[in-house]
């Protein structure tokens, strides 16, 4: 429910007051209307608490706006008490929620409470050729909530199936734009990372929450899918402080929280892999985790994430025993059967909009993979289509034929020395 009073935000009227003179000492001058909409707070809220900023001589009428709304500006000691303000937080967004309302809103929205079922992942993974049993792997692994390993060969399709994971995520969530933590806020809805629903069509749950007086404090958002890889770095684990601008942004985690977090390409980021690890370990098992803010101020925050890692190494190698036994799920990506390679083919022929000819696919089976001794990959129908189409296009035809995917081959695959071996 919207709040329409200031105790019921859950916010203390003087950091209430303190955001308002932010707003106006960045904006200039506000009418009532502009406050409300840039604080998401109600227009009884916001009146509650100008009328106290009137009391303190802060703010001062600087007429009426359109509509005859009044229009109020800082005093000289509103700004000072503005630049106090911002020196201790810089943060002048809408207004933030309690972390106590925050951790009560995931526990509503838990990963757990999302039905997934068999008909639901062969459904979404339609349009793809994957095995039966791989499918049969993934769906539980997402049911349980556990974290999963997807490991293989590079070209095996882990960060591409991660990524699609990602449509077993129904329903929408209500992400804040910011938690409020001993005074401070926590940045947390991001616009690279969340995904709002659109208002053209609402969902039955957001017209719902609109129907009870949605607090605009929220924005009701699509179950967010977080993906990062060799990027990464233990820091973006931590909450973020900007000694520029003075606010704390949420890190990675907290942004994936009611949806999915894809850590790909493990072992490639700029830590060791178990540096990584053991900064899971408290999270994966309590899913409570545990952050602290610039000043050394600590906090519990909900770990509501399905964790999925990928990599193209042996796990083995990358964590030991003891931690390995803590997710729930390793499953291993391997090479394609015949029967699934020419499903592929056939269909990257039509996304390249090239005819589908079996014997063409079939010398680069027989021919070409086979001959070599290189393991039928996912990825190989994309790309050697894509690089003979390339080479069609040079020459001016537009036939597939066996010397534009022989030339395809040979561009694609290392040739090591003289020994006239490929590898991929």
């Amino acid at each position: 429910m919207r709040p329409s009073s200031v105790a019921e935000t859950g916010l203390d009227l003087l950091y209430i007051a303190d955001l308002l003179s932010k707003q106006l000492f960045e904006a200039g001058v506000l009418d009532m209307r502009e406050l409300s909409q840039r604080s998401a707070l109600s227009g009884a809220v916001v009146e509650e608490v100008c009328h106290f900023l009137r009391d303190e001589r802060r703010i001062e009428l600087r007429g009426a706006g359109s509509g005859g709304s009044l229009r109020y500006g800082l005093t000289d000691l509103g700004r000072a008490a503005a630049l106090e303000a911002l020196a201790r937080d810089g943060y002048s967004g809408p207004a933030p929620v309690t972390l106590e309302d925050y951790t009560q809103r995931v526990s509503q929205q838990t990963m757990k409470a999302v039905g997934i079922n068999r008909e639901r992942v062969f459904d979404a993974f339609a349009d793809m050729v994957i095995s039966p049993s791989l499918l049969d792997q993934l769906g539980p692994a997402l049911v349980s909530g556990r974290a999963m390993f997807l490991y293989g060969d590079a070209g095996t399709g882990k960060s591409y199936i991660a990524r699609r994971l990602s449509r077993l995520l129904p329903g929408e969530v209500l992400i804040p734009h910011a938690i409020l933590v001993a005074g401070k806020a926590l940045r947390c809805f991001d616009a690279g990372m969340h995904e709002p629903v659109a208002r053209e069509k609402p969902s039955p749950l957001a017209s719902l929450y609109l129907e009870r007086g949605h607090d605009p404090r929220y924005v009701c958002c699509h179950r967010p899918c977080v993906v990062t890889g060799g990027e990464l770095t233990l820091e973006m684990l931590e909450v973020q402080y900007d000694p520029a601008t003075r606010i704390h942004h949420a890190p990675l985690q907290l942004k994936a929280n009611n949806g999915m977090l894809v850590i790909d390409d493990l072992g490639r980021q700029r830590m060791a892999p178990m540096e990584l690890f053991n900064r899971w370990i408290v999270p994966m098992e309590e899913r409570i985790d545990y952050l602290a803010l610039s000043n050394g101020q600590h906090f519990r925050i909900p770990f509501d994430v399905a964790l999925v890692f990928s990599s193209n190494l042996d796990p083995l190698t990358l964590a030991d025993p003891a931690f390995l036994r803590r997710i729930g799920y390793k499953i291993r990506f391997s090479s394609m059967g015949r029967d699934d390679y020419l499903t592929l083919w056939q269909q990257e022929c039509l996304a390249n909009d090239v005819d589908f000819d079996e014997r063409l696919a079939a010398f680069v089976i027989d021919e070409l993979h086979q001959r070599r001794e290189v393991a039928l990959l996912p990825c190989h129908p994309r790309d050697l289509i894509g690089l003979a189409v390339d080479y069609l296009r040079y020459q001016g035809h537009d036939q597939l034929s066996k010397a534009a995917l022989y030339w395809a081959w040979q561009n694609y695959f290392v040739e090591l020395g003289d020994s006239g071996r490929d590898a991929s």
